[in-house]
């Protein structure tokens, strides 16, 4: 699940390289959305720690 945002940014990487500019930033936002929302669950989700 977390590696989502990194193959989005690759994608995102190569848009560029091939020049296209317009998708490389919507797939570059929506990478960031999806970081977002990854760091969201993770930063809210309890501890299975027992002390």
């Amino acid at each position: 699940m977390m590696s989502l945002p990194f193959f989005a940014q690759a994608i995102a990487l190569g848009l560029v390289f091939a020049g296209r500019r317009g998708p490389a930033l919507a797939v570059w936002a929506l990478s960031i959305v999806v970081l977002l929302v990854l760091f969201k669950l993770h930063a809210t989700d309890s501890l299975a720690i027992d002390l």
